[in-house]
């Protein structure tokens, strides 16, 4: 199965925008859909990919760049874009296509990308290339099944168990775009979601449904030859008839998370009751709500899917999210260290939603019950402000030093701090030889040492300093309040 065959296909409507003779020749071996900024660690060699172009963005060319550069080092066979979210393909697309030598095939609104996919994994299945195309590849016995389970609210390990059975011993998996697995058959063995990206061998189909960069799921089947691609597009549909429902499931949970988080927010009034507390407590929490009596933590993201999806791989940990605050129910006698296991996934989530996205968590203090939630939610969101990019996710227990608790105070606060505090001083000498003054314990010797000076030039610049600040450095408050106007500047 060639590029070319597509594109000979009367029936697809492609158009090739770009690609040499040689490049059409290549062989497929397969086909992934993704919307994904940087879909590198889904693909495999040989695969054909197809994007329906969410992701750009007019005129971006970085975005473009990524995109392709991406598929060129995966070694995919071609790129197919979708036309319908934009009317068109990109210029820009195309340029960075023939810089990478990525054939672009275009796909006009009214060809379905699942049109695509059975074009291709038809040809390869000559068997079933002769069946009437409109004949299912599941087992009828097997399809009924499935309805009975979806219907009967079975969940998507039984799904897929049930889904798989008529084909032997085959290793399958449902995951999430974060590595998470949601489901495997009984002879498939864990993978770590960390190892999960290394998983480019086989066949993936993406379960269409509406999803996040970070919980979009995939069907994946390590060796291409143990089912034949019709049968697993067919299994792939009955997820996608999952997820619709569990959308409006995890809907209603969300909602009622926010509703949590309201309350944890209103200092006055009827919602500052603890029994209001406790019931929301009951209400939000996933699956069957928050035990009530505690130990609870609060946590404080950026990001309210990437929160939802980095809780979703504690499997052992109930929790209730909202908008972008959730509520973990945390057992007083498991020594469990939830910032620490969140640490760990927080880069797998960075890596779904791109360079661009701004990922970042801040988790309060445990909580002994319902009157400690607020203090957890307050210390959360603090923590939220002492992150950056080399800690991206950080404990209020962290904020061990005075450095890192400035560093959770506005920026705007602390601009004002060191501006009212050090304003006199400039950005010249007498600062310098504060900041060096403080850094050797305010020893006049070393001091003088270090800035190449005469101990009595140190003396004179730092009576200088205490004049103009109204501080005296033989005191330890004063000594403090210099040395953080320093860090907030």
């Amino acid at each position: 199965m060639h590029v070319l065959d597509l594109l000979q296909s009367d029936n697809l409507g492609l158009t090739l925008l770009w690609g040499e003779d040689a490049l059409l020749g290549q062989e497929v071996s397969g086909v992934t859909a993704t919307d994904l900024e940087d879909p590198r660690r889904f693909l495999g060699p040989g695969e054909l990919v197809l994007s329906g172009l969410v992701w750009w963005a007019d005129g971006d060319l970085a975005k473009a760049d990524r995109f392709v550069s991406a598929l060129a080092e995966a070694g995919a066979t071609a790129l197919l874009a979708g036309e319908e979210t934009h009317g068109r393909v990109p210029d820009e697309l195309v340029a960075a296509c023939r810089a990478y030598r990525v054939p672009l095939v275009a796909v006009p609104a009214q060809t379905s990308f699942r049109a695509v996919t059975e074009a291709v994994y038809l040809r390869q299945w000559g068997d079933l290339s002769r069946r009437p195309t409109r004949l299912f590849a599941l087992p009828e016995n097997v399809r009924s099944e499935l309805s009975r389970l979806l219907e009967g609210g079975a969940g998507p390990a039984e799904l897929l168990d049930r889904a798989c059975a008529h084909l032997g011993k085959v290793a399958c998996y449902l995951m999430t775009a974060s590595g998470r697995t949601v489901a495997r058959t009984p002879s498939a063995p864990a993978i770590p979601a960390r190892r999960a990206d290394a998983m480019r061998e086989g066949l993936s189909l993406r379960i269409e449904s509406e999803s996040t960069p970070y919980d979009a799921w995939q069907l994946h089947v390590p060796d291409a030859d143990a089912a034949p691609p019709r049968v697993l597009h067919e299994i792939a549909e009955i997820f996608a008839q999952y997820r619709d429902g569990e959308a409006r499931r995890t809907g209603t949970v969300r909602a009622a998370g926010r509703e949590l988080a309201a309350l944890l927010d209103a200092e006055e009034g009827p919602a500052a009751d603890p029994g209001a507390l406790e019931e929301a407590l009951a209400a939000a929490g996933l699956p069957t709500g928050l035990p009530a009596g505690g130990a609870y933590r609060v946590l404080a993201a950026t990001d309210g899917d990437a929160l939802a999806e980095a809780l979703a791989h504690l499997e052992d940990v109930p929790y209730a999210v909202g908008r972008s605050v959730a509520v973990l129910y945390e057992d007083q006698d498991a020594a469990v260290d939830v910032p620490g296991r969140l640490r760990s996934v927080w880069p797998l989530l960075q890596a779904c939603g791109g360079p661009d996205a701004d990922l970042r968590l801040g988790a309060g203090a445990r909580a002994s019950g319902v009157e400690g939630l607020r203090a957890s939610i307050h210390q959360a969101r603090f923590a939220l402000t002492a992150t950056d990019e080399a800690t991206a996710v950080l404990a209020v227990e962290q904020l061990d030093t005075l450095a890192t608790l400035l560093s959770g105070v506005p920026e705007e606060v602390r601009a004002v701090y060191a501006s009212r505090t050090l304003g006199a001083l400039g950005d010249g000498m007498l600062r310098e030889t504060l900041e060096v003054f403080l850094a050797n314990n305010c020893s006049w010797t070393r001091t003088a040492e270090a800035l190449h000076l005469h101990v009595n030039t140190v003396h004179y610049r730092i009576e200088r300093v205490e004049s103009l600040t109204g501080r005296d450095l033989s005191r330890l408050e004063h000594k403090l309040d210099l040395y953080a106007a320093l860090r907030c500047g």
